[in-house]
């Protein structure tokens, strides 16, 4: 293997991590949490709108809470697996 083909192999793993690292940036970002609340929340209202036929607009707060703190916790037990079962 040439030193040719050793750089384009450094640059496609290179570019690989650069993705990798954005995904993961994006999975903790406040912006997919506060989109998908947000998303959580519109269809939430239109299933209690149209299907159960009460006044969703507080009802639906309920769940959309739900989830948010979900996303909160999530990273504290994340750690705890890694030290105690993923060693």
């Amino acid at each position: 293997m040439n030193l040719e083909e050793l750089e384009k192999r450094i640059e496609k793993i290179e570019l690989r991590n650069n993705r990798v690292e954005t995904d993961k940036a994006w999975e903790i970002s406040w912006t997919r949490r506060i989109l998908i609340a947000i998303f959580t929340y519109l269809a939430i209202v239109i299933y209690l709108k149209f299907i159960v036929h009460i006044n969703p607009w507080i009802n639906a707060i309920v769940p959309t809470t739900g989830f948010l703190l979900s996303t909160l916790t999530l990273p504290f037990f994340k750690k705890l697996w890694i030290k105690y079962v993923k060693k």
